[in-house]
């Protein structure tokens, strides 16, 4: 059985894209909608992502932030993550309002991130890509990869771990240092197939 139910799914993205449109036209937050389904109150990670339609997927994305953790309501996450994404990721310049017609909504909803455990030379074997998001800590240093990241990319399990290290903004091979944590979370995605239209469950592979 899904997590998330399509049309919870439908209602994300939809939440997202009118989040995204509001702030960047008025600059203002929207509420969540008074016919939210209950079960989107509850606490669970989010990631929205913003990609340009007319660019090849490695160089389509235009924004993604969002929360690892399940510390916020869902609803409510995604309303903000849609927003930071457009206009907080510090990889981007504000998403500027004659963009929107060329920007497709993604919204990631993550399991609670859980460690990958035993020898750090086994973290490989212990991952799947088309399965798995990444995400890696040590000390003050931290990195995520969504589970689509990999497969757009066509990395291996060893890539994608590298890959994470790298985002974390630690050397590629910290993933083999026993000091560095390396959690494991899957994701069922959802996004629109052109601005504002149709809304699809994602398949990773």
């Amino acid at each position: 059985m899904y997590m998330v139910k399509d049309e919870w799914g439908e209602f994300l993205v939809r939440l997202a894209r009118r989040a995204v449109e509001k702030y960047v036209r008025k600059g203002k937050t929207i509420k969540p909608p008074d016919d939210t389904p209950s079960e989107l109150w509850e606490k669970m990670g989010v990631f929205v992502t913003l990609n340009n339609r007319h660019a090849p997927p490695q160089m389509a994305l235009r924004g993604c932030i969002g929360f690892p953790l399940p510390i916020y309501p869902l609803v409510e996450a995604t309303i903000n993550a849609a927003i930071y994404a457009a206009v907080d990721d510090p990889r981007f310049p504000p998403v500027r309002e004659s963009e929107l017609d060329d920007i497709v909504v993604e919204v990631s909803v993550l399991t609670p991130p859980e460690p990958v455990e035993g020898p750090p030379e086994e973290r490989p074997k212990k991952i799947k890509v088309g399965r798995d998001g990444l995400l890696i800590e040590k000390g003050i240093y931290s990195g995520l990869l969504l589970p689509q990241v990999p497969i757009e990319w066509h990395w291996d399990e060893e890539e994608f771990l590298a890959q994470t290290c790298w985002k974390a903004g630690l050397p590629p091979d910290c993933w083999l240092d026993p000091d560095t944590k390396v959690y494991r979370f899957t994701a069922e995605i959802f996004e629109e197939e052109k601005p504002w239209g149709p809304v699809r469950r994602k398949p990773l592979v």
